[in-house]
C-alpha cells in the first residue's frame, strides 16, 4: 500500500535513482529525485510497463513527500495517470485517502517500470546523460521509421 502523502521508490532501484541526480557531486542528468521519478513514470507509461514492487527504499531516496511533486507541478502527471489508468474521475477526489493511495500506487508502479527500462539501457554506461539522450533519439528515430515520417534532419551534417 502506498504511504499517504509520499511517493515511494523500489529498494532495488534506489542506487539507480541516486546515480541519476546531479547533486552531491554526481553527474546525473536530473536535479532531484522527483525529476527522476517523473521521467521514469513517463517512460513506463510510454512503454506500457507497470511494475509493482514489494520492498521500498527506506534510506536515500526515502519516500518522497508529495509536496515536492506539487511544488514542481508534477502532481498533474500523477493525477492524469490515475484517470487514464482507472477511467474513473473519482480518483481525483482530494478528500478520499483510498483514491489518493490508488493514484500514488499507479504512479509508483509506472515509475518502477520506467526505472527497469532505464536499468537495462544504462547497463555498462559511464555517462548516463549521453546514454539517455541517445536512447531518446533512437526511440524517436524508430518512431519516425514506423510512421513513415520523413525527417530532413538526416541531411544536416
Amino acid at each position: 500500500m502506498a504511504e499517504s502523502g509520499r511517493i515511494r521508490v523500489a529498494k532495488d532501484k534506489a542506487d539507480l535513482v541516486k546515480a541519476l541526480i546531479s547533486s552531491d557531486g554526481g553527474y546525473g542528468p536530473f536535479q532531484t529525485f522527483a525529476d527522476v521519478i517523473v521521467f521514469a513514470a513517463a517512460l513506463g507509461v510510454k512503454n506500457k510497463k507497470r511494475v509493482p514492487f514489494e520492498e521500498v527504499s527506506k534510506r536515500e531516496p526515502a519516500p518522497i513527500r508529495l509536496e515536492t511533486f506539487i511544488s514542481m507541478g508534477y502532481d498533474t502527471v500523477i493525477k492524469l495517470l490515475g484517470i487514464t489508468e482507472t477511467q474513473n474521475i473519482q480518483i481525483l477526489s482530494p478528500n478520499e485517502e483510498e483514491y489518493e493511495n490508488q493514484r500514488h500506487k499507479i504512479f509508483e508502479e509506472y515509475a518502477n517500470g520506467g526505472l527497469e527500462i532505464l536499468q537495462g539501457e544504462l547497463r555498462g554506461s559511464i555517462d548516463y546523460s549521453d546514454t539517455i539522450l541517445l536512447f531518446l533519439i533512437s526511440d524517436k528515430d524508430k518512431k519516425n521509421e514506423e510512421t513513415g515520417e520523413f525527417d530532413l534532419r538526416k541531411f544536416l551534417n
